[in-house]
C-alpha cells in the first residue's frame, strides 16, 4: 500500500497522482525482499502509463489498467459523494456506491497497484 499525499487542482492532475502512487506501489511490491526489478515486472513498469486508459462518462471517469477496471472517479458532487471521490468498481461499467475510498483532489489516501482498498 502507498499513500498518495499530493493534492490536485484538477481531476486529471489528481488521476495522474493516483496512478503514480499505484505504480510506486507495484514497484515496491515487485522489489520486496531486496530483489531487483527485472523481466516481467520491469516490462509492466515500463508500460504502466501506456496501459492506463481513461474514459469519460456522464457521472464518472473510468480508469482501466490493462484489461480491468482500476476504479471510478466522481466528476461532480451528487448524493453523499464529492467531486474527485475514488470509487471501487462493482463491475466493468459501474462503481460500488457504498463509500468513497479517498479523493484525488484532497490527497492523503491509500492506494495499491491493484486498485483502491476495500473498506475496513
Amino acid at each position: 500500500m502507498t499513500t498518495v499525499n499530493k493534492t490536485a487542482e484538477t481531476l486529471n492532475e489528481g488521476i495522474a497522482n493516483m496512478m503514480a502512487g499505484a505504480k510506486e506501489d507495484y514497484i515496491k511490491w515487485s522489489t520486496s525482499g531486496g530483489k531487483e526489478l527485472s523481466g516481467y515486472s520491469k516490462e509492466q513498469v515500463d508500460n504502466w502509463d501506456k496501459k492506463t486508459k481513461i474514459s469519460q462518462g456522464k457521472k464518472y471517469i473510468k480508469i482501466v489498467q490493462d484489461t480491468g477496471v482500476f476504479c471510478f472517479i466522481v466528476k461532480e458532487d451528487f448524493k453523499h459523494f464529492k467531486k474527485g471521490d475514488i470509487l471501487k468498481a462493482a463491475g466493468y461499467n459501474a462503481p460500488a456506491l457504498n463509500s468513497a475510498r479517498g479523493n484525488v483532489l484532497a490527497g492523503n489516501y491509500p492506494i495499491q497497484w491493484t486498485g483502491p482498498l476495500y473498506l475496513k
